[in-house]
């Protein structure tokens, strides 16, 4: 059967001040309407797969978790360990009650404008993992030269079912490479959603990290204790481990209004913009200028005046004020944070 596994682990760093340790992005009301990127996640999931969703997410983040998804199937991970190890525990959790499992590996922090597109492609991947046991992608159509994101080149065009080879996986290019991939038309953005079955999973770990696959099943099997064992696997990352290896890989490239939300220059696709060109939210105000980004949490005004392409955020105990082409770095911010012992505003 199908089951759709949301990685939900991730602390948002970048949109600080409103991500904080216990409440990451994916658990904030950051919609137009008010809903999660975790509650569209796991609607994302029940289109392809009903109701069998499972959730990864850390043991410190497992309450904020079920305030947002009470009824879903969670597990927690003792210590963060990257993607392989949340993927390969959610493999062998899951082939343990569904030998023919089949996962459709889903980010809990995405955004998506056309989720109908996105299901379809979905569909589709499913179907080339059932019938040929490849490993599925979904490849997002670039639109701009994007240095922040990795890519996927394509070894062909797309069969009459929308799937396409894959020739290898990119790191994240700079400006005048990442131009060249737009121009060439055969790469697409990696959005590091996966289809695979748990078998394959855990063949391709067997054969290239054979502890972190041992250590994955014995906490699933229940013979292991995941608060001694899980600090000691590998951390590492589900494209190095498996993908940028893995033999008999396809993607479906898709134009279906996807952002990461990886910083809070992602807001204006999620919330628009209003006729100055500023994207605000709560009680803030910009005058005199444009593209700005003012959130406010409602305790306090935000006012802008004669400023462009600024972020400014209030929430909480904290202000963020930095340019839009900045907003990459406010992870730095948090590590400073981190580093002067101040864990309050965290």
């Amino acid at each position: 059967m199908r089951h759709a596994v949301i990685l939900a682990g991730g602390s948002g760093t970048r949109m600080w001040p409103a991500s904080r340790a216990g409440k990451p992005k994916q658990l904030l009301p950051l919609g137009k309407d008010g809903s999660t990127l975790l509650g569209a996640a796991i609607a994302r999931g029940k289109s392809v797969a009903e109701d069998r969703v499972l959730i990864i997410t850390a043991q410190s983040q497992l309450n904020g978790t079920r305030e947002v998804a009470p009824t879903i199937e969670m597990i927690g991970e003792p210590v963060g360990r990257n993607t392989a190890p949340a993927v390969g525990l959610a493999a062998a959790t899951l082939i343990r009650r569904d030998a023919d499992a089949v996962l459709v590996v889903l980010p809990a922090d995405q955004y998506v404008a056309k989720e109908g597109v996105l299901s379809d492609a979905l569909a589709a991947g499913l179907v080339a993992v059932e019938e040929r046991d490849v490993i599925a992608t979904i490849g997002i159509t670039p639109t701009r030269p994007e240095t922040g994101f990795g890519y996927i080149e394509m070894s062909g065009k797309p069969d009459g079912k929308g799937v396409s080879p894959v020739k290898r996986f990119v790191e994240k290019p700079n400006r005048e490479t990442a131009l060249s991939y737009l121009q060439a038309g055969t790469f697409v953005w990696n959005a590091g959603i996966f289809l695979i079955s748990a078998k394959r999973v855990m063949r391709e770990l067997h054969e290239r990290h054979p502890e972190m696959a041992k250590a994955l099943e014995q906490i699933a099997a229940g013979t292991a204790d995941p608060a001694h064992v899980y600090p000691t696997i590998k951390g590492i990352s589900f494209d190095h481990a498996v993908m940028e290896h893995a033999k008999d890989i396809v993607t479906l490239p898709v134009d279906c209004g996807w952002d990461d939300v990886g910083s809070w220059a992602a807001m204006p696709a999620l919330k628009g913009v209003d006729e100055g060109g500023n994207t605000l939210e709560g009680v803030a105000l910009a005058l005199g200028g444009t593209g700005n980004i003012v959130l406010s949490d409602n305790e306090t005004l935000l006012a802008t005046c004669g400023i462009s392409d600024m972020i400014v955020v209030k929430h909480g105990n904290a202000v963020l004020v930095i340019p839009k082409d900045k907003a990459q770095d406010v992870r730095t911010v948090v590590d400073a944070l981190s580093a002067r012992g101040l864990q309050r505003y965290l």
